[in-house]
């Protein structure tokens, strides 16, 4: 996410960082380009003045501290101003005390509402909030089946108060749906309502009737993160309903990070989630800090170390880990235990973009390429005694695990150079 920013303000950055000294001059040429590459990035023209001249009036003071690089103060600045651009603080979810807490969700067609509704209910679902998700949406054919769909997948029940006997009455809809939840003694409901092409009267009319008949602890925008400066205006459209937090989707193809940037500064709104992929798992709390920290190439090794804690079977990996130090190592069938293991924590670009210091080629790379599949493929050609003594491997074997794989021959005689190598090294360790 936000890989042409990121590589454009970590290259200045990183100039600066690089010298000893700093004038006035170099600051305020590193904030011209800065102030160019975020207009680039469809960041709003307020926001980006703003930003700029807050790190300017800061920087000035900071070439007269000697005790710490005046580069690296700089960078700390701009990171200290993007997150707070992206809302200062992490701002998560509130929660009744009594009753289920209600989340209604809007937005419009397109952004990703009734699968952001299912992400929710799959995170609430882990937190042990009890989700139910109501269909609410009376008006997209087969809306209501789609979120049925989604809820069977994760386990979460669904609501739609009479809608498939013909309730048309958006609001009694909720209302009877509501009673339901209550029944089934679900702690959350997240109500997925109707979107239009556009912000229109009739849409915002129901939207008023639905909250009042939800009475909502949390209203929530759903908007395309790709859509740039449209989804700040899409924000201000909305704000009659009382909104309460954004989510924004779709991030992990957003290159520029126009949305992310601007729409707190513009509307005064918290980001409370991120999309970040497809998978019904790809929902992340949205952090500012963190946030800044991957745009300006620093990582973010929490999130990182989050998600394994989640989704890494501890003694699978524990077990992984004595046979890798034993005197017979791990075989290849240990390694793609291990592969799979990688693969639960999201896509190799993705795990690659949160560490620290790793080149953004590689990060390219990982986004464009199908490696891990293809290793996966080339190993599950092979027979479990393969797997287990890959020394019998010859040329004759060699060539049938590729023509089963449909992957070139030299490429398994890579996989299997690069397996014995790391072997080895982990034997050492």
């Amino acid at each position: 996410m936000f890989t042409a920013l990121s590589e454009r303000l970590t290259a200045v950055l990183q100039r600066l960082t690089g010298r000893g000294v700093l004038s006035e001059a170099d600051v305020t040429e590193a904030l011209r380009e800065i102030r160019r590459h975020l207009l680039e990035a469809d960041v709003s023209f307020e926001v980006t003045r703003g930003f700029v001249e807050r790190v300017r009036e800061r920087a000035v003071g900071t070439l007269q501290v000697k005790a710490v690089s005046p580069g690296h103060q700089v960078v700390k600045l701009v990171h200290d101003e993007i997150a707070g651009l992206l809302g200062g603080t992490k701002q998560g979810l509130e929660f009744a005390s009594v009753g289920p807490t209600v989340i209604l969700l809007v937005g419009l067609q397109g952004s990703g509402k009734t699968t952001t509704a299912a992400k929710l209910a799959r995170r609430l679902q882990q937190e042990q909030k009890a989700p139910a998700l109501i269909a609410a949406d009376v008006y997209r054919p087969a809306a209501a089946e789609q979120l049925r769909q989604l809820g069977a997948q994760i386990g979460v029940p669904v609501f739609d108060g009479g809608a498939g006997g013909g309730e048309r009455d958006v609001a009694a809809l909720v209302r009877a749906a509501l009673r339901e939840v209550e029944s089934a003694r679900c702690r959350t409901a997240i109500v997925d309502t109707a979107g239009r092409s556009q912000i229109d009267a009739e849409l915002m009319v129901e939207l008023v009737a639905v909250k009042a008949a939800a009475a909502p602890r949390e209203v929530l925008l759903v908007a395309d993160g790709m859509a740039g400066q449209d989804a700040v205006r899409i924000a201000r459209g909305f704000q009659d309903v009382g909104l309460t937090g954004v989510i924004l989707t779709k991030l992990d193809g957003d290159a520029r990070g126009g949305a992310a940037l601007s729409i707190h500064g513009v509307t005064g709104l918290p980001i409370k989630y991120a999309g970040t992929g497809e998978r019904l798992d790809a929902l992340e709390p949205f952090d500012p800090l963190r946030m800044a920290g991957r745009i300006l190439g620093q990582g973010d090794v929490v999130t990182l170390v989050e998600k394994a804690a989640a989704t890494v079977d501890a003694e699978q990996a524990k077990r992984l880990e004595q046979k890798a130090r034993s005197k017979r190592g791990m075989d290849l069938a240990d390694f793609l235990t291990a592969l799979k293991q990688m693969q639960s924590l999201g896509p190799l670009s993705q795990v690659l973009g949160m560490l620290p210091g790793v080149d953004k080629k590689a990060v390219q790379a990982a986004q464009q390429g199908k490696q891990l599949q293809h290793v996966e493929a080339i190993i599950l050609s092979m027979t479990p005694d393969e797997r287990a003594h890959p020394e019998v491997l010859n040329g004759s074997r060699r060539l049938r695990i590729a023509k089963g794989a449909g992957r070139p021959v030299q490429e398994v005689n890579r996989l299997l150079d690069q397996f014995q190598q790391m072997r080895k090294f982990l034997k050492r360790k």
